[in-house]
């Protein structure tokens, strides 16, 4: 068995965690190969990463190309798709292949993937901007708003929930469509199937727009948004716990 270790180096912490993934895998004969965030490679069948979310993120669209799995060991805040067991139960699941994989639907646009979401806002960002609305080349309606999300399902639970989105199962193959604070009572979230093409235009003439929350791409006239042909491969410690972690990180219905 060979494995992709990433870490990122600007979480605190990560070198104490890092230490002891490698210790373990050498103490079990595990061949593998580690890489910072920003300069990843491929070498294993999968991929332990180390950080949060956003970490994982990264490391998943990376390797989606290539159909290794990611599995993550939260030192973020909220760990919604990293892993908060031990270090120690991570590495032997790891090791056993007592691990459960999932096919998660990404984005395309301006040659880029999306795991979470495209977040397109004006290129003034202290001031709304109108957007017009096209999903297969027709006209779908107009926003003035601070921006749009076109969001995954598994990106549902991220910026899109916190705008007011739906909480979508992470499995789905659909797309949210939704509003970021709209100067209307009219403007609702709308979650469309993932065979449609999103293009998003603004009376301002230029828009920006950020991928996953990171990268942030100069202004441009238009952005139209397809689903990915690859998908991200996450892979967790437990089967279907998209409800538990519901209730615990989001504290839902409490």
């Amino acid at each position: 068995m060979k494995i992709n270790v990433v870490f990122n180096k600007n979480i605190d912490g990560y070198e104490d965690v890092l230490s002891d993934v490698e210790q373990l895998l050498i103490k079990n004969k595990v061949e593998f190969k580690s890489f910072e965030l920003d300069n990843l490679d491929f070498f294993g069948e999968i991929s332990l990463v180390i950080g949060g979310d956003g970490t994982l993120l990264k490391a998943a669209r990376f390797y989606s190309g290539v159909n290794i799995p990611v599995l993550g060991i939260n030192l973020g805040r909220l760990g919604f798709l990293a892993q908060a067991a031990s270090v120690r139960e991570v590495v032997e699941a790891v090791i056993n292949k007592k691990y459960f994989v999932e096919e998660r639907m990404m984005l395309a646009a301006i040659d880029k993937l999306a795991l979470n979401d495209f977040v397109i806002k004006g290129c003034d960002p202290s001031r709304t901007s109108k957007f017009y609305l096209e999903i297969n080349g027709k006209d779908v309606c107009d926003y003035i708003a601070d921006g749009l999300i076109i969001s995954t399902p598994t990106g549902s639970t991220a910026y899109g929930l916190s705008a007011g989105g739906p909480v979508l199962y992470p499995t789905m193959d659909v797309v949210s469509i939704v509003p970021i604070c709209p100067h209307t009572l009219n403007a609702r979230p709308i979650v469309v199937p993932s065979s449609e093409e999103i293009t998003v235009r603004t009376g301002d003439k230029l828009l920006s727009v950020s991928i996953d929350g990171f990268d942030t791409t100069k202004c441009v006239e238009k952005i139209s948004i397809k689903s990915a042909p690859n998908k991200a491969l996450l892979a967790f410690l437990k089967e279907g716990q998209f409800y538990s972690v519901l209730r615990d990180k989001l504290h839902w219905g409490i």
